[in-house]
């Protein structure tokens, strides 16, 4: 039987061989967002997984949990790769994940992505009241608003805090992603957002796209 390929490690949970493929292609001098590609396919492998019922919720947290220890390998790496020819860069974002809402997995990783990239994130944590992402936006001036949610119940949440950023006169002034278990392509377009990400690395690229980072 031929050897598990990074992704297929994480869909399955498998972290010490995870973490040894990972250091391997790192000595080997793969590009440290190319071996994030891969884990990301992994993560959403291990989701469909969940929703074919192959595997159960305590699996979806130990996957959260595996990329947590996985991003804390490669942050060091991201940001090395980043300052050969992005030095200097200061697009800012702002990440949240909305009111109501305790869970900060998939913000994690898309915080710790945009920070490889270049950016300043101003990272609002969890349960975020919409006039806190009023208050940051003003504050920092980003130039993206990334909004997180895994509770289908938190959907007023998203529209609630667009239509805050909206009546504080900013809409104008900041891109608006949503994401994370519960999102869609529906509830982005009905909440006023500009775009949802279907995993982190869709997050990335769009605000990358929107603070001209290439």
């Amino acid at each position: 039987m031929s050897e598990k390929t990074l992704a297929e490690a994480i869909a399955w949970c498998d972290e010490a061989t995870a973490m040894r493929l990972i250091r391997e292609q790192l000595a080997a001098g793969v590009p440290a967002q190319e071996i994030l590609a891969q884990c990301n396919e992994g993560m959403l492998e291990l989701g469909n997984r969940f929703a074919r019922e192959e595997c159960f919720l305590p699996d979806l947290m130990f996957g959260g949990l595996i990329m947590k220890n996985i991003m804390a390998e490669l942050g060091p790496h991201l940001t090395r790769d980043v300052k050969g020819g992005a030095a200097g860069l200061r697009a800012k974002a702002v990440m949240g994940t909305v009111q109501h809402d305790v869970h900060d997995i998939g913000k994690d990783i898309v915080v710790m992505m945009l920070r490889g990239a270049g950016f300043e994130v101003i990272d609002l944590g969890v349960d975020v009241p919409p006039e806190r992402f009023v208050q940051a936006i003003r504050e920092h001036r980003p130039s993206v608003v990334g909004m997180s949610l895994l509770l289908t119940t938190c959907y007023p949440s998203v529209t609630a805090t667009v239509n805050a950023i909206r009546e504080a006169g900013l809409r104008d002034q900041v891109a608006i992603m949503v994401g994370g278990a519960a999102a869609s392509e529906l509830l982005a377009k009905n909440a006023g957002c500009d775009f949802y990400g279907k995993t982190a690395v869709d997050g990335l690229k769009f605000a990358c796209q929107v603070a001209g980072i290439k």
